[in-house]
């Protein structure tokens, strides 16, 4: 019988490219150990023609941020009726527009910040909400443009004025969760465990996310076992809220001086999380006694059209 050929898709053009091509050769190089033919695809513009030649059996998608993690992607999939892994097209674009995110999340019962969409010269004339606060794209992910308005800054942060800004005219402005960051995944209907993540400054941006030392994992998470349940049980309803398949990763925040699961937010779901040797989705997975050649292997194999 042939190997099952697949498609790993990797690059494209967002501010995640670099971490999406580091994800892409890790999961083509274990993918291609486990026995599978495997063709590596930078992601152009052209890739709808490249793929129609190409005729794989499965496309392994490990791009992060768009057109890869906002529906665009799986959208040419399903016309090509390529199988694909992670979510569909809804659940995509859902999951990828923060502020129709958070709507969903809520009416699901999953804690979200409270918050606001203003554009973002509003948000660089004067302070939207009390600080401190956080101000974010709608539409971008790994904390890129992301800014934490302080009790100290007189001024919100003038950098959303500037012309050569390319993350959107609108932002979404929230309010400061102290305490700690917290993440957990979702591998078909089970949640995994709970990381908190411990950056070397005091906020978890790009750097933190992708650097050598750049911050600190600790699993099982040191919080209360009432605490570490819920986020699961939240990581999963989010997960369904939203309409994911296969893998997911949900971020909170948890002040710790609330009593006990009260103090959790979900900031987002990101339905393309790192995949990387050393990203949390693996690490995640090694936890649960699953290789990350068996994880990449698991997603290769639930892939599907119609997600």
């Amino acid at each position: 019988m042939a190997a099952k050929h697949v498609a790993v898709l990797m690059g494209g053009w967002s501010a995640e490219r670099a971490v999406s091509l580091s994800s892409g050769r890790a999961c083509a190089d274990a993918i291609e150990a486990r026995g599978y033919r495997v063709s590596r695809i930078d992601v152009g513009r052209d890739i709808a023609s490249v793929l129609s030649a190409l005729r794989p059996d499965v496309a392994l998608n490990v791009l992060h941020g768009r057109p890869g993690e906002d529906g665009t992607l799986q959208g040419i999939l399903e016309v090509l009726a390529i199988p694909y892994t992670h979510s569909g097209v809804l659940a995509s674009a859902l999951a990828m527009q923060k502020d129709v995110a958070k709507v969903l999340l809520r009416a699901a019962g999953v804690p979200v910040p409270e918050g606001i969409v203003v554009s973002r010269f509003e948000a660089a004339r004067a302070h939207v909400l009390p600080r401190p606060y956080v101000i974010k794209p709608i539409a971008e992910g790994s904390s890129v443009g992301v800014f934490i308005v302080t009790e100290e800054q007189e001024h919100p942060p003038q950098e959303l004025f500037r012309d050569d800004w390319k993350y959107g005219e609108k932002v979404l402005c929230e309010r400061f969760i102290p305490g700690k960051e917290l993440t957990c995944a979702v591998m078909g209907d089970r949640a995994l465990g709970v990381i908190e993540i411990v950056p070397a400054t005091r906020f978890y941006d790009y750097e933190a996310k992708y650097a050598l030392g750049g911050s600190r994992h600790i699993l099982p998470a040191p919080i209360p076992p009432d605490v570490y349940a819920e986020v699961q049980r939240l990581t999963l309803a989010a997960h369904r809220a939203l309409g994911c398949r296969g893998v997911s990763r949900a971020d909170f925040r948890y002040d710790d001086r609330a009593n006990g699961p009260e103090g959790l937010f979900c900031l987002e779901v990101n339905t393309q999380p790192g995949m990387t040797e050393t990203s949390l989705v693996p690490e995640l997975a090694a936890h649960a006694g699953i290789s990350f050649g068996e994880l990449v292997e698991w997603m290769v194999e639930d892939a599907s059209l119609n997600r």
